[in-house]
């Protein structure tokens, strides 16, 4: 149809895309070389119309002899009738799709679940399917003739002509279809066992699918420093018990530790040289500490009995408990000569 009426209008088929919409502007326009005699508001938009106007009046087109155009008229009657006869199997399908598979077809329309089914083999067999292969049935191989693949979409089925997938932006629609894909393994066994008849769980299933995408094309939240928290100037609980108070009698400063430690104001610290290193006195000798003579006190520690004996044995070589000094001997004197050895000394 499209190369008999080339010559009558050749502008036509690039200003009409649609070929049920083009089959319908030859009906009305036939042979007619003045388009402002024919009424194409039920055929074409206005804006349309008003372009197919201008360019039918600068056309290089040439009217076309009876044969040829009874023979266009009758190709678009049939092209028209075949539109009208797919509709009506549409409708047939709807209405047996929403009995047979309720939610499948409230999730992803009955023109997909059909397709679906009928590739697939039935429902049964849909529902035995794993989501990655319903994702890729009726996944035709492109053909690109040399062209770039960087825009090509690959795997796209049946679902694609989902209207959740068609909502969605070109960016997000691989990860929309392995969603979809999944979603429809699930609503094909909740049907083929008819768990749910109304469709009720298909349409909260694509309510789901919808915000899922909305959550998907929101930005990412800002990055939010978080403020220092006001200082705590309460003290704060410190571990006691026993070991603890041990650990700190222990490793605690004494007290000419804390006087080497501390300093006088306006008064410079007596220094002196250990090796490569400088090591100041602090308050050690000087006037005004309140103390004659500051005295180096032993720390007591309690040992248990088991670390007396290990550190009795250690100093003195005894297994027993009871330390015995080196100064120590196992001579015993009489009195008697006691007093003869203090004769001979003298």
């Amino acid at each position: 149809m499209r190369d008999k009426y080339r010559l009558k209008f050749p502008e036509l088929e690039s200003l009409v895309h649609h070929p049920i919409d083009y089959a319908r502007v030859v009906q009305a326009i036939g042979n007619e070389m003045d388009l402002t005699m024919v009424n194409l508001d039920d055929v074409l938009p206005q804006a349309t119309i008003m372009v197919v106007s201008v360019t039918a009046s600068t056309t290089s087109g040439q009217p076309l002899s009876p044969e040829t155009l009874q023979r266009v008229q009758d190709a678009a009657a049939v092209a028209l009738q075949l539109d009208e006869d797919k509709i009506q199997i549409l409708q047939l399908v709807q209405q047996k799709m929403h009995k047979i598979a309720p939610n499948l077809s409230t999730a992803v329309g009955t023109e997909v679940a059909a397709r679906l089914m009928g590739v697939a083999g039935g429902l049964i067999n849909l529902s035995k399917m794993p989501a990655c292969n319903v994702q890729v049935l009726g996944a035709k191989r492109k053909t690109l003739a040399g062209f770039s693949t960087a825009t090509t979409q690959p795997h796209q089925g049946f679902i694609y002509n989902s209207d959740v997938i068609q909502q969605t932006p070109p960016g997000l629609r691989g990860k929309a279809s392995r969603m979809v894909g999944a979603k429809c393994t699930l609503l094909a066994r909740m049907d083929a066992y008819g768990q749910d008849p109304s469709g009720q769980a298909g349409e909260a299933m694509k309510t789901e699918m919808k915000k899922k995408v909305d959550k998907w094309q929101e930005p990412a939240p800002a990055k939010q420093h978080k403020v220092l928290p006001v200082p705590d100037m309460e003290p704060k609980k410190r571990r006691g018990g026993r070991r603890f108070r041990k650990m700190k009698e222990r490793y605690g400063l004494t007290d000419m530790r804390k006087a080497a430690n501390r300093m006088n104001f306006n008064q410079a610290e007596e220094e002196y040289i250990d090796g490569e290193d400088t090591i100041g006195l602090g308050t050690l000798g000087k006037e005004g500490s309140g103390r004659l003579r500051i005295q180096a006190q032993q720390q007591k520690q309690k040992l248990t009995a088991k670390s007396q004996k290990k550190f009795g044995k250690r100093l003195y070589g005894s297994a027993s408990g009871a330390a015995t000094s080196g100064l120590s001997s196992s001579l015993a004197f009489t009195p008697v000569q006691v007093t003869c050895f203090a004769a001979l000394l003298v």
